[in-house]
């Protein structure tokens, strides 16, 4: 009897042991469209349910906090909201450190938005800025801002502020950083965005810095700050095309 048992579970043991293989024999999709054609899907109660909240949030984002004197887009070689966007980057950063800071660098593809001439809505500077970005302060040696140039130039522009540049042949010329030429052996004061501090969008010198400080400063907050403290003094939006980076025809 005991023997019996014994082998019982022993044969128990190994099949319980054993793995099973399995395998998919079909399968199928369907594709869901994200827009006004899946609201017949939708769950009523649970629209119902969520209703007064949608009220609540679209209340907040739809508040007018500005006004655009023209429509801003961006693009290289400059551009209207490049530009401006720059600029606050760089008073920002400049407030926040209490000194000067050189310059400021913003990718074009980081702004995902045109903003149209007229109301400036939270919601408009959201799809703008639709990303939990931060503000970085970068210290970077003068010949490795001299190749992120490079780069920039090989791109047809980027969004700065506190330089100017021409290009000439894909490459970076006549560079001032402050009215100044720059010195390969100085170090320069940065302020960018956290993506682009990683050395993300192939700026890969942005990582190479000699001392980085995260401002916790969100990019975000610093636009809907700007914009709702000029629309308290009375003016509006407005940005302008000055040359900091020109394309020098042969």
């Amino acid at each position: 009897m005991k023997k019996t048992l014994l082998t019982l579970l022993i044969a128990l043991s190994v099949t319980s042991c054993s793995h099973k293989t399995w395998s998919i024999l079909q399968s199928s999709s369907v594709k869901i469209a994200i827009d006004s054609t899946a609201n017949a899907l939708a769950d009523k109660s649970y629209n119902a349910y969520l209703q007064p909240f949608k009220q609540k949030v679209d209340g907040q984002m739809n508040e007018v906090i500005g006004q655009a004197a023209e429509t801003m887009k961006g693009h290289a070689p400059e551009s209207l909201l490049s530009n401006i966007s720059a600029d606050i980057y760089l008073q920002t950063a400049t407030d926040f450190q209490g000194e000067n800071v050189d310059i400021a660098i913003v990718n074009l593809g980081g702004l995902r938005t045109v903003v149209p001439a007229g109301d400036i809505t939270v919601r408009k500077v959201f799809e703008l800025m639709p990303f939990e970005n931060e503000l970085v302060l970068l210290w970077l040696k003068g010949d490795k801002l001299n190749e992120l140039l490079q780069y920039f130039a090989g791109m047809g522009g980027e969004g700065v502020s506190g330089l100017r540049m021409e290009i000439k042949d894909g490459k970076a010329v006549n560079i001032t950083i402050n009215d100044k030429p720059l010195d390969p052996t100085k170090v320069y004061s940065i302020v960018t965005n956290d993506y682009l501090a990683g050395g993300n969008d192939k700026m890969v010198q942005l990582a190479q810095a000699e001392k980085r400080v995260n401002t916790g400063i969100k990019v975000r907050t610093m636009l809907l700050n700007y914009i709702k403290n000029e629309t308290k003094k009375g003016n509006k939006i407005q940005s302008k095309l000055d040359g900091r980076i020109k394309i020098i025809d042969n």
